[in-house]
């Protein structure tokens, strides 16, 4: 029984302090719900200025396979929550309007 108790305790020890885990390059979509809203705040802060939205749901789709819509959506329900500043906000609100009425060109499909 003490055996067992060092041996899991030096696992521990090995694993979390001496080599724990280091994530390199990994993708967007692991992000916890904080940084996911950060980055949406980022690509509507650039929607903004350059106007792209076929780029703005490119860089959207890094977070996940969910609709680049549903995924400003949550963002911006999190940054409500979070106190994120009013003028932050609109910027989401503003993409989240835009994706609402953007839809795929049928030639992007095409073979």
């Amino acid at each position: 029984m003490i055996t067992l108790g060092i041996g899991a305790t030096l696992g521990l020890l090995y694993g979390w302090v001496i080599d724990p885990i280091k994530y390199v390059d990994t993708t967007p979509d692991t992000l916890r719900i904080d940084y996911k809203s950060d980055y949406v705040l980022m690509v509507a802060e650039a929607y903004q200025t350059e106007r792209d939205l076929p780029l703005a749901v490119e860089r959207l789709t890094l977070l996940g396979a969910a609709n680049p819509t549903e995924i400003v959506h949550r963002a911006i329900l999190f940054a409500e929550e979070q106190s994120f500043a009013d003028s932050d906000i609109t910027l989401m609100r503003n993409l989240e309007e835009s994706l609402q009425v953007w839809y795929p060109l049928a030639e992007d499909n095409a073979p």
